[in-house]
């Protein structure tokens, strides 16, 4: 039993690699150099959500007011047919693809943590039906951002 002292085991989501003087966090609006309608605010809000619902740190979109500064850029974001329905030949799936550039940057200037190239994917049926049409490219995005978003703050809260 007392070899498993001092292991390394921890529980998920309770280890720290953010230096302790980090107690608060600037999440400024995400920019997006796409032309993907929105997809920088969906990003922006479930990232904020995450931190507010899973961390202690205090979280402000003014990076005058915060310890550290996470500031991220949609690089690009596509959009393409994965299966076809064999009848009409028309695309019945997409696969929806998102890449972000993500940079936390302390008050001294120094890079807490970075990755210049988060790649998240979500699928979604489409309906060729216009009597029961639904977009479902809207929600597809709800849930690659709050993926993106649980990512992220494990990567910065594990320091993976």
């Amino acid at each position: 039993m007392l070899s498993s002292i001092g292991c390394g085991y921890h529980v998920a989501g309770k280890s720290d690699a953010l230096p302790p003087t980090v107690r608060s966090i600037a999440v400024p609006a995400f920019t997006s150099r796409t032309p993907t309608y929105r997809i920088e605010t969906r990003l922006t809000e479930a990232v904020v959500r995450e931190f507010n619902t899973r961390t202690r740190y205090r979280v402000t979109s003014n990076p005058e007011d915060a310890d550290a500064v996470l500031r991220a850029t949609v690089t690009s974001a596509q959009v393409a047919p994965l299966t076809y329905d064999s009848r009409t030949g028309q695309a019945s799936t997409a696969l929806v693809t998102v890449a972000v550039k993500v940079t936390l940057t302390a008050r001294d200037g120094k890079v807490l943590f970075e990755n210049q190239n988060y790649i998240f994917r979500e699928q979604y049926q489409i309906t060729r039906d216009p009597s029961s049409f639904f977009e479902e490219e809207g929600p597809a995005l709800d849930r690659l951002s709050r993926d993106f978003a649980r990512t992220l703050v494990s990567n910065l809260l594990e320091a993976f």
